[in-house]
């Protein structure tokens, strides 16, 4: 059981150094953010971009650039994440980073079918909190991708989840698919769901998990709430994976825990051939550290 983001760090101190291939790095909190990971000694940068704003950015990040390898272009950001993505194809690259290129530009050269990095059916975000109010880390699926997701495309993201977890070594995590309420609504999609999921998983044809719900999502990380409730489950309460309905829920409760529920987050895309950092700029310094501590980790 991990019960701290730290352990990340200590993890992937135990692999060889995983090089990071950084599309358009001339961006000063990515810079900052490798510092820190740098500095635990993780990750060895490969920064793909025009070569002379790098450097300026760097000097403003405190990035000693002479540790580091940089591959110059000077023809913009869309090819500065080709570049990056060729370098992971042919094993020079362990994990693709985003640097300053839109969101959309970086995976549409991850999904493209030629030579990109897709290797499941859907690229989905995976993000690990540590919140002071419980007793180990608690994954959130998905906040930031996939908007309203039909039940296929939450089985993929549930499948994603999983594997994330196993890289780290939670073997079989339990999975809480939230919804507002316990009791299977036809009028509320995600009860449905939630209940068409934990039968998939009784049957085996989810595996390495153990999935439950609905839940609210007291019923999911608190075990007097649940006992309240009258729910036995091995899930309630203790769970490792939270399944949440669609990317507006996932998104409030990622943003609550971060800004007031005192949680600290790492995350990564999962569903490419290798993990993929993209955080946001409301993520903090050690968010950013700590995800790409978090990429370097998995096996």
């Amino acid at each position: 059981m991990i019960l701290r983001l730290t352990e990340l760090i200590e993890k992937a101190k135990q692999k060889p150094t995983r090089r990071v291939a950084v599309a358009a790095a001339e961006d000063e909190m990515v810079l900052k953010s490798l510092v820190a990971a740098m500095q635990q000694g993780v990750i060895s940068p490969v920064l793909v971009g025009d070569k002379t704003a790098i450097e300026k950015t760097a000097k403003h990040a405190a990035l000693d650039l002479s540790r580091v390898e940089i591959i110059h272009n000077p023809d913009g950001a869309v090819e500065s994440a080709k570049i990056a993505l060729s370098l992971v194809k042919r094993g020079d690259a362990d994990i693709l980073m985003k640097g300053l290129i839109p969101t959309g530009d970086l995976l549409r050269a991850v999904l493209d079918k030629a030579n990109g990095l897709r290797k499941a059916a859907l690229l989905s975000h995976v993000a690990f909190f540590e919140s002071p109010y419980y007793h180990k880390l608690l994954c959130v699926t998905d906040a930031a991708m996939n908007i309203a997701p039909d039940f296929d495309t939450k089985v993929h993201i549930l499948n994603n989840a999983v594997e994330a977890c196993h890289k780290l070594g939670i073997t079989e995590p339990k999975v809480a698919v939230v919804a507002a309420v316990e009791i299977v609504n036809p009028k509320m999609e995600a009860t449905v769901h939630a209940a068409l999921l934990k039968e998939m998983n009784i049957k085996k044809q989810l595996q390495g998990c153990i999935v439950d719900g609905p839940f609210a999502i007291d019923i999911a990380v608190d075990k007097e709430a649940a006992a309240h409730k009258g729910i036995v489950s091995e899930v309630a309460g203790d769970s490792d994976i939270i399944l949440v309905p669609d990317i507006e829920a996932g998104n409030i409760f990622y943003k609550a825990l971060n800004f007031l529920g005192g949680a600290v987050c790492a995350a990564v895309i999962m569903g490419a051939a290798v993990p993929i950092v993209l955080t946001s700029r409301s993520d903090s310094e050690i968010s950013k550290m700590l995800s790409i501590s978090l990429a370097a980790a998995m096996d």
